[in-house]
């Protein structure tokens, strides 16, 4: 069987992504790669062996624009309406906190938050499908 690893995006600003990455979701470096033409950067903490790869391209100085294929990484956390307070402090801009019970069955509770190069983050309760 196939073992998911890692998802990649590109990025602008390595510094301002990392610290968004470090702050929001305890993510630190594991590796740096650095090339000639661009730079790859690995996140990750002891929660998952999934990383996130950041791709810093040398030659970009415009934002990337993501077309309309692009959806969302998601992440769980134990304690939704804490981290929800914590963004706020932490000045991340969450959205609002959003109860998805299609016909009064509740599937799962969650905000959203978008990182400096407006990529957009789904933030999960861990419960139900969503651990």
């Amino acid at each position: 069987m196939a073992k998911m690893i890692h998802s990649m995006i590109r990025v602008l600003d390595e510094d301002k992504s990392v610290a968004f990455y470090d702050t929001a979701f305890g993510l630190k470096v594991a590796d740096r790669l650095d090339f000639d033409d661009f730079t790859l950067v690995y996140l990750s903490n002891d929660e998952t062996g999934f990383e996130l790869e950041l791709t810093i391209n040398k030659d970009q100085s415009q934002p990337y624009d993501k077309g309309n294929g692009y959806g969302h990484l998601a992440v769980s956390v134990d304690d939704l309406d804490a981290e929800h307070e914590r963004f706020k402090a932490e000045g991340l801009e969450p959205r609002k906190l959003v109860e998805f019970a299609p016909g009064g069955t509740l599937v799962g509770r969650f905000f959203f938050v978008t990182d400096p190069d407006g990529y957009e983050i789904e933030v999960l309760e861990r419960s139900g499908r969503f651990k």
